[in-house]
């Protein structure tokens, strides 16, 4: 397993809290929201800011194409290298 989807997964798990899910649980390529994982709004919200506090790169609720970066651990794992994100 990639080691930022790795820790992406490990993230999205710990900042919400969920419990009785584990990293190898998440397909890289399955929905974040409502299908797939089941994540809602309140989520994407802690996520962002989680996001924000361990890569380094900022998600702009104006910013359009924050429904695409969220949408699976593949397109946030994109978003990051390409936002330039390290942890």
């Amino acid at each position: 397993m990639d080691d930022l989807k790795l820790q992406i997964k490990e993230l999205i798990i710990n900042s919400l809290e969920l419990d009785g899910v584990k990293a190898e649980d998440i397909v890289d390529s399955e929905p974040l929201f409502r299908e797939g994982l089941g994540l809602d709004s309140i989520d994407a919200l802690e996520l962002g800011v989680a996001i924000k506090k361990k890569f380094g790169v900022k998600l702009s609720a104006e910013n359009a194409d924050n429904k695409k970066h969220f949408a699976s651990v593949d397109a946030l794992a994109s978003y990051i290298k390409a936002a330039g994100g390290t942890s």
